[in-house]
């Protein structure tokens, strides 16, 4: 690049920082599209509508209201995958969906029954929807040429015998396909239809025909639903979430950028300017792809930004190899961007893996954390192998080319030898862990629960307060939620203010008599309430037994997806099965702290424990791809162990940085959150020191350990 081109990048990189910081900032039109403001947030950081529906059915079971809200949660992901279903006293079922203002829009498709027939003209039902294995929408065009939309289904074996026989019995004849007791259509059949294959046809949109088949793939509801009432409400947990969490994140990036600069000097400079894209290239794609924003959405985005981070560091810690071998700033700046290009790759590849199976096989939370992980993981790539060698070759091709802008010479490292101490690091490892289940242990028989399950997971009392003044939502987080939590003695507190009235849902862990009275005392003695007016219900956890089981079998196959990725890449399944056990081992060290510490297990811990995952995955990929380039130049067994105690010293550096400059943004959200933020960044600042130590102290030493032990030749 010569001195031309370099000023040209510099000026294009100026731009596009300006212009996405306008987006994200001001936003276009009138209707200041692109805004970070106009990015529609979950229940948890802005509220949205909640819709009460009641059972016609007498005396519904237990396993048709689970039934049946494992359905509606279905139904919802259309509108949002951050909506919540629950069970509300016996009979009702509240659904919960953020950025819509309007019920009415919803409301009509989604508490119908969802039933599904075909009909002869003799009223005969030939098949229903259990005799459909899948809808999905199409589009075509009429014979005018105008779009038409349809919805295909594809039958069942036994539903493809059935219409076989249906059609051949009817030719000439018409067959209804009704849905929810309305014809949609009635076409006549001209031959046997005998292969699998039906379709639904109407004026549709697409958006429509789209609704329609996902109802159908879903399956009709057991449970006969009528609404009840409908209300908008507020942020779940406050609107002092979204004013801390922004102020501590930019206070996170300000002190990461000058850490960057402090270490790295001019390259440090290049990555703060390529990490302030980044964040405004993810806000932009949010808002374009109209991804809605959760807390755990927000720890994706954490994840990304530490990822980012990462990649810089191993790339600037290579340039520094380089240039300490002796070689020119040129040469090493082009050696070090290509040897670092392995390692960033493979560990965002890894992660990006599981981001895609939680995605596809996730529900709710899961889903929307791994949709922005996805963003930040493709983002960061971008900005780390594009924007900041951008950067960095344009400073050195207007003149800054002096070693000392690059470079603070330092003395090579002596391999530490970490194998030496890996007995010490094992016992403590396994007294952590086995401490944490003695711990569980200890409350489970105690009668407490091995974890302190939040509303989320357990269900809990939902309390509505009508109060004489209409109170925003800053006092509300300010005045009556300590009040709250000092009588109930949960830190997990969810408010919600209902639009248009002075009353406040208040949702805490289940309350027993007892306690309710002493809420009723408090808010009867703090703010005048009339206690004739408090009512209170007992609700059942947002996250369902189904999605809790989907939510496991997507780590799973996640976890066995990385696994052969890493078998396939680096060629040996001993660096798998160790990249494996230290990411379990990193689980249940924080799984431990949660027991012991009693903070709440909630929609939070499952972000927490998916962001650990992968942290853990991407610092064991960076030091597994040192051993395997030591590994190609020193090959004889009796030198192993000095290769890897050389690797993992040589990647030293940068698990410090890293993990340093990762805590920081989660410690600054911890000192300035509320106390649910609090709650979140708390077990996340262990798990990141979790994923150091095991990253330094444990995977190398896995793996050697199973290369001695496991791959001696009989």
């Amino acid at each position: 690049m010569n001195k031309k081109k370099g000023i040209i990048s510099l000026v294009v990189t100026v731009l596009l920082a300006v212009v996405l910081g306008f987006t994200t900032i001001q936003g276009f039109g009138a209707g200041q599209t692109g805004a970070a403001k106009n990015i529609t947030l979950g229940l948890d950081l802005a509220g949205g509508v909640s819709i009460t529906y009641k059972v016609k059915d007498k005396n519904p079971t237990s396993e048709e209201m689970s039934d049946t809200i494992y359905k509606l949660q279905k139904r919802v992901e259309n509108y949002s995958t951050e909506a919540t279903v629950y069970q509300e006293g016996d009979d009702r079922i509240s659904i919960e969906i953020p950025g819509v203002t309007d019920a009415n829009t919803i409301l009509e498709d989604l508490g119908k029954p969802g039933s599904l027939e075909f009909q002869t003209e003799d009223g005969t039902t030939v098949l229903t929807g259990s005799d459909v294995k899948t809808a999905s929408a199409r589009s075509g065009q009429d014979d005018m040429g105008n779009n038409k939309y349809s919805v295909e289904l594809d039958l069942t074996e036994e539903g493809t015998e059935k219409f076989a026989e249906a059609t051949t019995a009817n030719v000439g004849k018409q067959i209804a396909i009704i849905y929810d007791g309305e014809t949609i259509s009635a076409p006549s059949v001209d031959e046997a239809i005998t292969g699998g294959q039906a379709y639904i046809t109407g004026s549709f949109t697409f958006e429509e025909a789209e609704n329609l088949a996902s109802t159908i793939r879903i399956g009709g509801l057991k449970l006969e639903l009528e609404e009840l009432r409908s209300n908008v409400v507020g942020a779940q947990l406050g609107e002092q979430a979204i004013s801390t969490s922004v102020k501590a994140g930019a206070i996170g990036l300000a002190l990461v950028i000058l850490f960057m600069i402090a270490v790295y000097m001019l390259p440090g400079l290049a990555s703060g300017i390529a990490l302030i894209i980044y964040i405004e290239i993810v806000l932009v794609i949010l808002n374009a792809f109209n991804v809605t924003l959760t807390l755990p959405g927000l720890a994706g985005i954490i994840l990304g930004i530490g990822m980012a981070v990462d990649a810089n560091v191993i790339i600037f810690a290579r340039v520094r190899e380089e240039m300490t071998k002796g070689k020119s700033v040129r040469n090493s700046l082009k050696t070090g961007f290509q040897k670092a290009m392995s390692a960033i790759v493979d560990g965002n590849v890894t992660t990006l893996i599981a981001a895609a199976v939680l995605w596809l096989m996730g529900t709710g939370s899961v889903k929307g954390f791994a949709q922005t992980l996805a963003i930040g993981i493709l983002v960061s790539m971008f900005t780390a192998l594009v924007i900041t060698r951008m950067i960095v070759y344009a400073f050195y091709a207007v003149g800054f080319r002096k070693e000392k802008l690059y470079y603070k010479p330092k003395k090579e490292r002596t391999p530490i030898d970490f194998l030496g101490k890996k007995k010490i690091c094992f016992l403590l490892s396994a007294v952590v862990i086995l401490g944490g289940i003695a711990v569980m242990g200890v409350h489970s028989v105690g009668g407490k629960g091995a974890f302190a399950y939040s509303l989320e997971f357990e269900g809990g009392t939902s309390t509505n307060v009508t109060f004489n003044e209409d109170y925003s939502i800053e006092e509300i987080d300010s005045r009556i939620v300590p009040i709250v939590e000092e009588v109930t003695g949960d830190h997990n507190v969810q408010t919600q203010k209902v639009a248009g009235t002075n009353q406040v849902i208040i949702k805490t862990t289940t309350l027993d008599l007892d306690t309710r009275e002493a809420l009723n005392q408090a808010m009867a003695d703090n703010f005048g309430v009339d206690e004739a007016t408090i009512t209170a219900e007992n609700i059942s956890s947002t996250v369902s037994k189904e999605m809790r089981q989907d939510a496991i079998i997507a780590v799973i196959v996640a976890t066995i997806c990385m696994l052969i990725y890493i078998w396939f890449r680096f060629k040996d399944i001993r660096f798998a099965a160790s990249a494996v056990i230290a990411l379990l081992h990193d689980v249940f060290v924080v799984l431990a702290f949660y027991a012991v510490a009693r903070i709440s297990v909630g929609n939070t811990f499952i972000a927490c424990m998916l962001t650990i995952v992968g942290y853990s995955i991407n610092a064991t990929i960076v030091i597994f791809d040192r051993i395997r380039e030591e590994m190609r130049l020193k090959t004889k067994e009796a030198e192993l162990a000095e290769v890897v105690n050389k690797s993992i010293t040589q990647t030293l550096t940068r698990s410090i940085y890293t993990s340093l400059t990762t805590f920081v943004m989660v410690a600054v959200l911890f000192i300035l959150g509320v106390s649910s933020i609090r709650e979140f960044a708390l077990p996340l600042m262990v798990g990141i020191i979790c994923g150091a130590y095991s990253s330094v102290c444990i995977t190398g030493a896995l793996w050697y350990v199973m290369k001695t032990k496991l791959g001696k030749k009989k």
